[in-house]
């Protein structure tokens, strides 16, 4: 997720803006480590994807994995995406 979040502050027309906007965020969550457990969730997700023809982005598959793996709820703008994947959490701040 964080990559995500600082690839769009360098797409960004206002990265100040958008930078601060991040460190307030990464001052009051956990970043989660993605290792094993969490690649071994997000590569089921992917074969089960793939399986039904339904596939979603390798970073979404990171994050998806990621999610399960700590039993935490996405949140996210990009549910129509993540509701391809089974048995996880959604909430959509902006919707």
């Amino acid at each position: 997720v964080l990559y995500e979040l600082e690839t769009g502050i360098a797409k960004s027309n206002a990265p100040e803006k958008r930078l601060k906007q991040l460190e307030e965020i990464v001052s009051v969550v956990r970043l989660l480590p993605f290792g094993r457990d969490e690649a071994k969730i997000a590569a089921a997700v992917r074969a089960q994807l793939d399986q039904q023809g339904t596939p979603i982005g390798p970073y979404d598959l990171l994050i998806a994995g990621t999610a399960l793996s700590y039993d935490g709820v996405l949140v996210t703008r990009n549910s129509s995406e993540f509701a391809r994947v089974e048995n996880l959490r959604l909430e959509d701040w902006y919707g």
